[in-house]
């Protein structure tokens, strides 16, 4: 069953990807300067889902640097 939904819109359309509490959710969007890593995944210990944003190069070009990681809902949840 999924536990996380994700959708992408771009020149070819609106695509939509769902992901279970087991196999979490990626996504990785690139561009000719560096690019985003987004992960969402799901701690069963605690019960939160979590994320993790972070710029990363692509093809060599970009910086690697975490904006965020921690609680979904926020630092405060």
């Amino acid at each position: 069953m999924a536990h996380f939904e994700a959708t992408v819109q771009g020149n070819r359309g609106e695509s939509t990807r769902v992901g279970t509490k087991a196999s979490g959710m990626d996504a990785y969007i690139r561009s000719l300067q560096g690019a985003v890593a987004v992960r969402l995944s799901h701690d069963p210990k605690t019960g939160k889902d979590t994320v993790s944003v972070m710029l990363t190069p692509h093809q060599g070009v970009g910086t690697v640097q975490t904006l965020y990681y921690g609680p979904i809902g926020g630092k405060e949840s």
